[in-house]
């Protein structure tokens, strides 16, 4: 059915290629693996890895090193990649130290963002700062772009093949791997051989309850999760909506809530699972829910949701559910912190795939995992998984698809490429292809970007392709968690029932759309989101924001000006209860506050409106709903309106945080503080000085960007 070649590197070891990326999203990732694709094909020996990974003097024994890098937050490097470029930071690296390192770098970024692929620039700089020789002129992928990361990369990986293949010719009688050889995979999966714990078909429901279960009498007596097909009630929402309630209301509070001056958080009971139909489409039911297996996730707290509630009501158009969350992990959070969710997929689609790849008589037998080393001297950055896959321990095939590998995923270009190669069908395997050519990127886009087709669709469209279901972990990408911000912050992270237990609150925004296919869609993490009941038990991981901690501190005795249209309101939350919470432990008055809010309609999606009137926040909100009137309004036109008000502040050194949605919102906000600046502060203000003064700013932490 395929071609395939088992040693694609050939016998020559002069020919080594590093590929290093920094990645938080994944995307810098697929780039890495994309470029050592492509150097793989033209006989270099290829190592792909985090930054992290690897010793800045293992450099030194590559023909070439390639960085592929995105930019985060306020200019920052990915969090595997920052030790990385914190040993390039030492002062005792003397300036020739990378004399014989050839590299390059292609960055990632964003432009709505001030520091547009800073991370890629400074990285560039810095190698060449130390000796290093640039093979070849560093490319930069912008978000914005109409064909996204594609717009950039396609034609600088082609240029870049052209120029290695000039500059380090292939030996006599060798030639470039064709694009109709298929390579061999990194990763296989195999039979366990001699398991001493194999898992039976019952494996795939839950894991044993924990402890955190007996904050619930249901909790406590449940023996299984829901698979059954029984519809529940609606939960309760913040516009009145009934639910019923399944617990007991905390007897106990603390001694202080008497002297506090702003309200607890009533305790309220945990709700049932959420299910709801978008209005125009057919109602959405999933007989049977993902299994409630933790991970085994390094560093990953246990996690009890005790409710799950939307916040707009059924008949609006978007719906947005507040997630409460407790954990007995001690460790505090902060505002700007975050918390990544690992979503799942669902029994009935794995079922379909395996249906459809005839894979039924090894989907429940447990496997192991085998990979393919580099042939060559230095493989000490060799790992034995892919990067970001988490398995439960002698996980099946069906495991693996549920908690594991996303086939839902919009398939890039290299899935084509690689399932033409499984496909007896000639017509089948032109048009696989075509979608896998460059070339032809109109098609491509036409089929599976703009109506987001998922890769389970595309192997419906195309029955033909059986794929070999060792080649699972090559062929799917691995699930990645979804971080979101933590939107509660100073006594609302109390929960006070007699237990020392910490509570944290998700504001999410559920994903669900029509596209051209006149189909529903759900992005796979807002489908497992909206599954969610009480008392579901979650493994997740917490993360700090260091740049918000920074700002926070530099800027703790000064007013803040927040900007959070929609979702973008969570971390704002946080912050604003937080400042309330330490006024009061220190014995000072909260300094002023101001919240620029925007959403759609007031009646609808207006977050958190009742808690914005409490005097002690001395909290002052301006908001704009855009479809509330005939002229739409937006943030950035309250910004100006209230100029006067927030030039007074920024003259008292006020700190901004801008939150939400990237793409146009971050640089029409960033231009109304530049118009405000320039119109209320004098003559002398030129507009050149407004920017060098808002520069200074957001080098110093006092502008702050929070966008995704």
């Amino acid at each position: 059915m395929t071609e395939s070649i088992e040693n694609v590197a050939g016998q020559r070891h002069d020919r080594t290629a590093l590929i290093l990326y920094g990645s938080e999203t994944g995307n810098s990732q697929d780039v890495a693996e994309e470029l050592g694709r492509v150097a793989e094909r033209i006989h270099f020996q290829t190592v792909v890895c985090e930054m992290d990974q690897v010793n800045i003097n293992a450099l030194l024994d590559y023909t070439i090193v390639l960085f592929a890098v995105s930019t985060t937050g306020q200019g920052e490097f990915p969090k595997n990649a920052r030790l990385f470029w914190r040993s390039l930071l030492r002062k005792r690296l003397p300036p020739g130290c990378l004399d014989h390192v050839s590299f390059t770098t292609f960055g990632l970024g964003d432009s709505s963002y001030p520091k547009f692929n800073w991370a890629a620039r400074k990285l560039h700089k810095r190698l060449e700062q130390l000796g290093a020789k640039e093979v070849y002129p560093r490319g930069e992928a912008d978000e914005q772009h109409s064909e996204g990361i594609d717009g950039t990369f396609l034609s600088w990986s082609a240029d870049l093949r052209t120029h290695l293949l000039s500059s380090y010719p292939l030996p006599e009688g060798l030639t470039p791997i064709p694009p109709d050889v298929l390579l061999p995979p990194k990763y296989t999966l195999e039979l366990l051989r001699d398991p001493s714990d194999i898992p039976t078909a019952a494996s795939i429901q839950q894991a044993p309850v924990t402890s955190l279960t007996s904050l619930s009498s249901t909790a406590s007596n449940a023996t299984e999760r829901p698979t059954s097909t029984q519809p529940q009630d609606p939960p309760r929402n913040l516009n009145g909506t009934s639910t019923s309630d399944i617990s007991p209301q905390p007897e106990t509070e603390p001694n202080m809530k008497t002297k506090w001056p702003f309200p607890f958080e009533h305790e309220t009971a945990i709700g049932p699972q959420l299910k709801e139909s978008a209005e125009g489409y057919e109602s959405i039911r999933d007989s049977r829910l993902p299994p409630s297996d933790m991970l085994p996730l390094e560093n990953g707290i246990e996690t009890l949701l005790i409710k799950n509630e939307r916040v707009t009501p059924d008949t609006h158009w978007q719906d947005v559910r507040l997630l409460t969350f407790l954990t007995n992990d001690q460790n505090l959070y902060n505002p700007g912190d975050t918390v990544t969710i690992f979503p799942k997929n669902f029994p009935e689609d794995v079922q379909t795939l395996i249906d459809l790849q005839g894979w039924n008589d090894i989907a429940d037998v447990p496997l192991s995992f085998k990979a393919r080393p580099p042939d060559f001297y230095n493989a000490e950055n060799f790992v034995s998984l892919p990067r970001g896959l988490v398995p439960l321990k002698n996980s099946t095939l069906r495991q693996l698809l549920i908690h594991n590998l996303d086939f839902t995923a919009i398939p890039k270009r290299s899935f084509f490429q690689m399932i033409a190669h499984h496909t007896d069908d000639p017509m089948h395997k032109e048009r696989l292809l075509e979608f896998a050519n460059p070339v032809f990127t109109d098609e491509f886009y036409d089929y599976a970007t703009r109506p987001r087709r998922s890769i389970l669709e595309v192997l419906q469209d195309f029955p033909s392709v059986k794929l070999p279901w060792s080649w699972a972990l090559a062929l799917f990408p691995v699930i990645r968690g979804r971080e979101f911000s933590i939107c509660s912050g100073g006594t609302q992270r109390l929960y006070h029932d007699g237990n020392e237990l910490i509570k944290f609150q998700l504001l999410i925004a559920i994903v669900k759309y029509k596209t051209v296919l006149k189909k529903i869609r759900q992005g796979l993490c807002s489908r497992y989101i909206a599954s969610l009941h009480g008392e579901t038990l979650l493994k997740v991981k917490m993360s700090s924001n260091a740049a918000f901690d920074r700002a926070l501190k530099l800027n703790s005795n000064y007013p803040v000006i927040m900007v959070g249209p929609g979702t973008g309101v969570a971390p704002c939350r946080s912050l604003i209860w937080q400042r309330a919470a330490d006024a009061f432990e220190e014995n000072h008055t909260v300094h002023d506050a101001i919240l620029f809010f925007g959403n759609r309609n007031a009646n609808a999606d207006y977050f958190f409106r009742d808690e914005w009137a409490i005097p002690s926040l001395r909290l002052q909100v301006f908001t704009a709903f855009s479809r509330d009137q005939r002229q739409k309004i937006y943030v950035q036109d309250l910004i100006r309106r209230e100029g006067p008000r927030v030039h007074a502040l920024l003259a008292q050194n006020a700190l901004i945080i801008v939150c939400g949605s990237s793409g146009k919102m971050p640089q029409q906000v960033r231009e109304a503080f530049l118009d405000v600046m320039e119109e209320h502060g004098g003559p002398w203000e030129s507009r050149q000085k407004v920017e060098e003064t808002f520069n200074l700013m957001e080098k110093r932490g006092q502008y702050l960007q929070e966008t995704w």
